[in-house]
């Protein structure tokens, strides 16, 4: 079968309304072409989308088809659900509280494996919602201190992507004793950031079933919603920055995330963001006439999952103007030339694909923050 169906949707905005779609995906060239349910007519004949590529044909996915995002919601017929469903599996991953101060290299360890995090959320967890993740140690005399560990601090739940991604992601995780771990798999992540069976550093779904389930649970109609039990942010002293759709793309996170806290910051609330146009260009408002590169700018921050974080510095003042210095000039040969330990001299392209998106003055930080924090979610 040269192709592949999923069923699609996009909101269209002059009409206030959800549209359907039949998005057809042929592997042999990239091209995509799309037909519209509700009129029964083709919407977009076969042609090929700018930086779509086989890892984005996932169920859950946000895609950029000329400057319309289409949400995949679900297969189209059996033989994409019995290809796909394999390729790019869903799964659940979770940083425990234990291991949240090795959040970038677990994240540079599962990018390093070919994992892609297609959702991420940092927050702390609610009992109910222990419950609900280990119903199956319910009756256990443990049970209660488990629910005491996992609340005890933030968690980061993920979405992870990879072919036949449950059982890889077991394999990854290791055993759930860390010294078993370190004597059976001393690659894993339970070997390398474990500490006992309880705080073993990374929770996974143990199989398909129970990752469609959790990822529900975490990230589907059954989500938690932002609360102040749930939430993480601090908003006193902070600041904004946000990864670019093309570090995330080029599987930078880990890397970004373990230069910030290396230099002694904090990240102290954390989530993937897919931007349309009307956000990224209310979010990026002060720069529109100011900056000649503004639409590329849009383009690029529309383009894919970004991940904005909220930032406290190391002496908890002044934030916002040390860390726009730490992060360097917003063009990254700029930054080499003159500033080359800073993070853009480190991880950016070009003045548009430059990393990451840091508060400018320190009077927006706060609104910044609560822009994605507070408003967005």
């Amino acid at each position: 079968m040269d192709r592949y169906a999923f069923l699609a949707e996009w909101f269209e905005p002059e009409s206030f309304r959800i549209r359907k779609f039949i998005l057809f995906y042929y592997p042999i060239d990239h091209s995509i072409a799309l037909y519209d349910i509700d009129y029964k007519r083709q919407f977009l004949r076969r042609t090929n989308v700018e930086n779509i590529t086989p890892e984005d044909m996932f169920v859950g996915n946000t895609m950029k088809i000329f400057a319309r995002h289409f949400k995949i919601t679900d297969y189209g017929n059996d033989y994409t659900r019995k290809v796909m469903g394999i390729n790019m599996q869903r799964t659940l991953g979770i940083i425990k509280p234990e291991a949240l101060n090795q959040k970038g290299a677990i994240i540079r360890m599962l990018t390093k494996h070919g994992f892609k995090v297609s959702k991420l959320r940092m927050l702390h967890m609610t009992e109910d919602l222990v419950k609900k993740l280990y119903s199956h140690h319910k009756d256990s005399l443990s049970f209660p201190a488990v629910i005491a560990h996992m609340t005890s601090s933030p968690v980061i739940a993920m979405e992870l992507l990879n072919d036949y991604g449950v059982s890889k992601l077991n394999e990854l995780t290791g055993p759930s004793n860390p010294e078993i771990a370190r004597t059976e798999n001393p690659e894993s992540i339970r070997a390398c950031f474990g500490f006992d069976e309880m705080r073993n550093g990374f929770y996974c779904s143990p199989s398909q079933e129970d990752a469609e389930h959790e990822l529900e649970t975490f990230f589907g109609n059954d989500a938690p919603l932002s609360s102040t039990t749930t939430d993480t942010c601090v908003l006193v002293n902070t600041t904004c920055c946000v990864v670019k759709p093309h570090a995330v793309r080029e599987g930078y996170l880990g890397d970004i995330i373990n230069f910030i806290e290396k230099e002694g910051y904090m990240i102290t609330a954390m989530q993937m963001f897919y931007l349309d146009h009307v956000h990224a260009e209310e979010f990026l408002e002060v720069y529109r006439g100011v900056l000649k590169e503004y639409p590329d700018i849009i383009n690029e921050m529309t383009s894919g999952g970004c991940v904005a974080m909220e930032i406290m510095g190391p002496t908890k003042e002044e934030t916002p103007q040390d860390f726009r210095n730490f992060v360097g000039p917003s063009d990254p040969e700029m930054a080499r030339h003159l500033r080359p330990d800073t993070l853009r001299a480190q991880f950016g392209k070009t003045k548009v694909q430059n990393a990451v998106h840091v508060t400018d003055l320190p009077e927006d930080a706060l609104l910044e923050v609560e822009y994605f924090f507070k408003i967005l979610v």
